[in-house]
């Protein structure tokens, strides 16, 4: 029987096919004791709507693999950081026409304050490579990434934020 950490890894997030749970770092940890298996991931945002199709997915394929008793708990703490993306995660991500995150901002713990700051550097075309682009919405087909278009290729594209 293949290991139940193996299997939960190959599951796909349901809004960005092309990158496992496991890339995207939501996967965050696979245990099994006395037959029974245990996963804890955690959403990309509070609110993330996948969450129910994860969770569904996660005990789909465990249960099709000959797990029988399988729990997903959702853990909130720490929160998800894009910083938790897998090089292989970036790379598809890129491949499919959405820019990657670069680093997250780093905070302390506690209140955020609010800062006014420059504008953030552009995020470069993962068509053409073109830094030459522009933000056209703060979000795009999900709340995690926003719409660019490249001036140099005329193509539009996602972006993952950095969170």
């Amino acid at each position: 029987m293949v290991s139940a950490h193996a299997v939960a890894e190959t599951v796909t997030d349901p809004e960005l096919p092309m990158v496992t749970l496991a890339e995207l770092g939501v996967l965050r940890e696979v245990s099994e004791e006395d037959g029974r298996v245990t996963v804890a991931i955690t959403p990309t945002y509070t609110g993330c709507p996948a969450m129910d199709t994860m969770r569904d997915d996660l005990e789909h394929a465990l249960r099709h693999a000959g797990y029988r008793e399988v729990e997903v708990r959702t853990v909130l703490h720490p929160a998800w950081t894009t910083d938790w993306i897998s090089e292989s995660g970036r790379r598809k991500l890129a491949e499919a026409g959405i820019a990657p995150p670069g680093t997250a901002p780093k905070r302390p713990s506690g209140p955020i304050p609010l800062t006014l700051s420059a504008p953030r550097p552009r995020t470069t075309c993962p068509h053409c490579g073109s830094a030459d682009t522009e933000r056209l919405s703060e979000f795009s087909g999900t709340a995690c990434k926003a719409l660019n278009r490249c001036r140099a290729c005329a193509e539009p594209f996602e972006h993952f934020k950095e969170i």
